[in-house]
């Protein structure tokens, strides 16, 4: 039987008074896509904190690959279970310095860039070289979409924590995304987390779902 990538047990969440969940579990192996689904406010975005690290848990323990994330060190850990956030952040400079910026980091010590693999990603994307030229704080919410997930794939994590990923994409370009990530999925044992306000894209990525709220 296949371990688990990503394992989480017993969470528990609270918002002032208000329980979110508690004894939530939720198991990720190799290739599977989990779609978090429920109400606006019951959470799914807290979860993907809580599962990459950026938030304390309330109860519970979450493991990767059999290990808490202090086993792993938290950058490391980090590195490995990425979280893309709907909005996400970027650094004053060009597209390409911010691709550039993780490779800094000490957890990647002795890793480098592979520019063929990011013009292909561009490509497929429907974005020429001209791309990694532009200013990066003069993007449009979709193009930071994009320029965010490159800054992760180039880094192969183990787990992709993508909360609403394309929420700023055209309809042509969310396809391009998706069958992005099934490819990424295909190359080694990865798997994704994914939040989305649309049905039909729950349903074209995630093999399964875990619905939150009461």
């Amino acid at each position: 039987m296949t371990s688990p990538l990503l394992l989480a047990q017993g969470l528990r969440k609270q918002v002032g008074e208000r329980l979110l969940w508690q004894r939530l579990g939720l198991e990720l192996g190799p290739g599977e896509r989990l779609a978090l689904v429920g109400p606006a406010g019951c959470g799914k975005t807290l979860l993907l904190r809580q599962l990459a690290w950026l938030d304390p848990l309330d109860g519970g323990q979450v493991l990767l690959r059999g290990l808490p994330p202090q086993g792993w060190s938290l950058p490391r850990y980090r590195a490995q279970v990425a979280y893309l956030a709907q909005r996400p952040p970027v650094f004053a400079g060009t597209v390409a310095q911010n691709l550039a910026e993780p490779w800094t980091y000490r957890c990647h010590q002795g890793r480098s860039p592979d520019p063929e693999r990011l013009l292909a990603w561009l490509d497929q994307l429907g974005r020429g070289p001209s791309f990694l030229g532009q200013d990066a704080e003069r993007l449009s919410g979709g193009e930071t979409q994009l320029l965010a997930l490159l800054r992760l794939l180039q880094l192969d994590p183990v787990v992709l924590l993508l909360d609403e990923p394309s929420a700023s994409l055209d309809g042509a370009t969310t396809l391009k995304l998706e069958a992005l990530l099934l490819q990424w999925l295909g190359n080694g044992d990865r798997a994704l987390i994914l939040t989305s306000h649309d049905p039909d894209q729950v349903q074209r990525c995630c093999d399964r779902q875990l619905e939150l709220g009461p």
